[in-house]
């Protein structure tokens, strides 16, 4: 007889079925994790029950394929279920025998390290996704039963089983426009996910595979045969002892799990027991994959339960500025019958996530200080999403990634640490001096460079567009602040230097108003910090003129424009001409005011807004 599931109504069958799952894939997973607990159940009750005898390696699950019936069956040889338990355990949605199981023998399960999955009851009921009919041979003792469903209602009726154990047999549905239900038929598709998912499950999952040798007597002609194989690995990698594991062997795994072709830059292996324990396995590439810094990339960790895998990518599990990392994190504490949804809001995975944060800062940091040439290697990779990461949410990291950023120094093209720059820094020296710029060579050439340089202060030099936004965020520095060298803020100068600077500014002010008012910007002045050049532009306020660059550069209506200061090198020739100009041609000095000023904004990068007059200027000029 027919009895319709205990459920509240048909309705949580089919969310169950409809929305917890998104990926049909996943079916064989929870099939194969069930089996796993089933086995367990029963290695545990021969460890209580001195007449139960149970040689482990007997225990085993098994796959086969029938695609003339369409048919999967997944055989376990473990504990089984009675005529109650399969009415109780399958015929009631959202409750599992593996999680009563659990609460019952708490304090056994652990002592002796045994590992049941399931948690929810779920799991089985996403065999229904793929499956239009599911049967459940089960023998626990001396009588078989067989429950079967069509999702409208079940039955369940005595059968026969040769030994202890379930068969569970998928009928599996029809192709439509939509789905090809026939690719979990074939050989290679149960394989792969049987790798993706459920590859460290503790027992051997064994499938017939069909496979091919010459014939007898033949050079060219081939035969197929059936030979049993293991499909999975069994011992996850992650769960040894970080002292029995081999270079060769975490290289050859990251490089045939991530498919890279070069061996990662670093390891960090992490055991964590406490309120929230896990295993985590984690690799710094050696480079940047082909689409980092493409919209395609994808960061995350592979998360599993008990050897499971849940998510391929579980982006929760790091920080933007860390998605470079790439490892697996396997833990007890996540149920595997849990959707992706209710995933990202469980508070372990939020203190595994913190915990795995931490150890990438402390070991970069180690990285650092103990093999600096790899972490520059490192830095050269990864560097922009590292200060982008100091940037990023109004700088709510950046104390966290303050440490572990370079910039390249003035003193020797090389990259260097905030904290190396303060160690080295001059005595009375309070500032850290940045320069920003498309290359070493061309922030090297810039006027603004030379006093610094001349009263020997090392400079940062910023090449990476989110630099000086990265420099803003910080702010400072262990008490140190940032002064862009290209800014009017920049005072190196002696009390005495300003004040003559200041009267000859005073004196020849009728001259830099009109000069002002030539090129209509904020301020022209003279100034004593240029040594060679002629000329130079200083912005003025906190948008600089690298920063105006980057933000007009972006695909935005929003265009920005740093008020500008034009300072001319008041040691230079060119001042006695102005003068001279000032007192006798204004026309003339209007000319060289542009040009002047063109000349500094070409310094700068800067387009030149009427190049057809200015080149007109010039040639003017010179024809003279």
């Amino acid at each position: 007889m027919k009895k319709e599931f205990k459920s509240e109504s048909k309705r949580l069958l089919d969310l169950m079925v409809n929305s917890i799952y998104t990926n049909k894939d996943i079916f064989l997973r929870e099939l194969i994790s069930n089996a796993s607990d089933a086995l367990d159940k029963l290695y545990y009750n021969s460890l209580t029950d001195k007449n139960l005898k149970v040689n482990t390696d007997d225990l085993k699950i098994i796959l086969e394929l029938d695609k003339d019936k369409r048919t999967i069956t997944i055989i376990d040889n473990g504990i089984g279920m009675s005529e109650e338990e399969l009415d109780s355990n399958l015929g009631t949605i959202a409750k599992s025998g593996t999680l009563a199981f659990k609460q019952m023998n708490e304090k056994e399960v652990k002592e002796k390290n045994i590992d049941v999955i399931g948690q929810f009851g779920v799991g089985f009921y996403s065999a229904f996704m793929v499956s239009k009919k599911i049967t459940v041979i089960s023998k626990k003792g001396e009588d078989a039963y067989k429950w079967e469903s069509d999702l409208d209602g079940y039955t369940i009726t005595k059968s026969k089983l040769d030994n202890n154990g379930t068969k569970i047999i998928l009928y599996i549905k029809d192709d439509t426009e939509e789905v090809k239900y026939s690719d979990y038929l074939d050989e290679y598709t149960i394989k792969s996910l049987v790798k993706k998912y459920s590859d460290y499950i503790r027992y051997p999952i064994e499938m017939e595979v069909t496979k091919s040798k010459l014939k007898e007597n033949s050079k060219d002609e081939y035969e197929e045969y059936k030979e049993t194989e293991v499909l999975n690995s069994m011992i996850p990698i992650w769960k040894k002892e970080k002292k029995d594991l081999k270079e060769d062997e975490l290289d050859n795994f990251y490089i045939d799990k991530f498919y890279d072709y070069e061996k990662p830059l670093k390891v960090i292996h992490s055991k964590v027991e406490g309120m929230c324990s896990y295993n985590a396995l984690l690799f710094i590439p050696s480079h940047a994959p082909f689409d980092y810094y493409t919209k395609d990339y994808e960061k995350g960790l592979s998360l599993y339960a008990s050897g499971v895998m849940i998510q391929e990518k579980c982006k929760e599990l790091l920080p933007d500025y860390f998605n470079f990392v790439k490892g697996i994190v396997d833990t007890e504490d996540l149920s595997l019958n849990i959707s992706r949804e209710m995933l990202q809001k469980t508070h372990s995975l939020k203190i595994i996530a913190k915990n795995i944060e931490s150890k990438i800062n402390k070991e970069l940091l180690e990285m650092m200080d103990k093999d600096i040439e790899n972490y520059k290697k490192f830095f050269k990779a990864f560097g922009t999403n590292l200060k982008f990461g100091v940037y990023n949410n109004y700088g709510m990291d950046k104390d966290k990634l303050k440490d572990l950023i370079m910039f390249t120094s003035s003193k020797t093209n090389d990259l260097i640490s905030l904290k190396e720059y303060v160690s080295k820094k001059l005595e009375n020296q309070d500032s850290i001096y940045y320069a920003s710029g498309t290359s070493f060579a061309a922030i090297d050439s810039l006027p603004q460079t030379e006093q610094v340089k001349e009263k020997n202060y090392e400079i940062l030099y910023l090449t990476d567009p989110v630099d000086e936004f990265c420099i803003n965020a910080l702010g400072e520095y262990e008490g140190m602040k940032f002064v862009n060298v290209s800014s009017e803020s920049l005072d190196l100068d002696t009390k005495e230097e300003k004040e003559s600077l200041e009267k000859f500014n005073k004196d020849n002010d009728k001259l830099l108003n009109y000069m002002r008012d030539c090129i209509n910007i904020k301020e022209v002045k003279f100034t004593n910090k240029l040594k060679n050049h002629p000329v130079c532009l200083r912005s003025i306020g906190d948008v600089s003129i690298e920063m105006q660059k980057v933000i007009n550069a972006m695909p935005t209506d929003q265009k920005i424009n740093a008020e500008l200061s034009l300072e001319i090198n008041k040691n230079h020739p060119i001042v006695n001409k102005l003068n001279e100009l000032y007192k006798n041609d204004l026309e003339e000095l209007s000319k060289y005011t542009k040009t002047l000023y063109s000349l500094a904004r070409l310094i700068e990068g800067l387009e030149i807004e009427n190049p057809t007059d200015v080149s007109n200027i010039i040639t003017d000029i010179i024809s003279k």
